[in-house]
């Protein structure tokens, strides 16, 4: 039950990064995230819906054209900590960005997300 509600949450989330509309994004964070939220990206912290808003039309707006972004993953949650892998996509076979987020889960919705881009090089040990 409780990887039902983080799926439905991130799920929620990665749909703002493919509505279709702009108009439509604020609706869906609120749906997704607590109005607080503290956001860990790649360009550091911020803090508020309005922040990952910025973060998610940034993304929408790619200089290759709109992508997509795809949820490639189980929800993977312990407790009310989860993550999940994503892709993001451009048009035409641009651009390809791949990830790990981590959330952190409060009543439902998401309060602290952790977005790791990139893939991980193994280690030389």
């Amino acid at each position: 039950m409780q990887e039902e509600t983080a799926r439905s949450a991130i799920d929620t989330f990665i749909s703002a990064f493919n509505t279709s509309d702009d108009s439509y994004v604020t609706a869906l964070l609120s749906q997704a995230l607590t109005a607080d939220v503290v956001f860990w990206g790649p360009l550091g912290r911020s803090e508020g819906i309005s922040a990952v808003e910025r973060f998610v039309l940034d993304i929408r707006h790619h200089p290759a054209g709109a992508g997509t972004m795809v949820r490639c993953s189980a929800v993977d949650m312990p407790d009310e900590w989860a993550r999940y892998q994503w892709v993001f996509t451009t048009p035409g076979g641009g651009p390809r960005l791949a990830g790990t987020d981590v959330v952190h889960l409060t009543r439902s919705l998401i309060d602290q997300i952790i977005v790791f881009a990139g893939e991980i090089e193994p280690s030389d040990s």
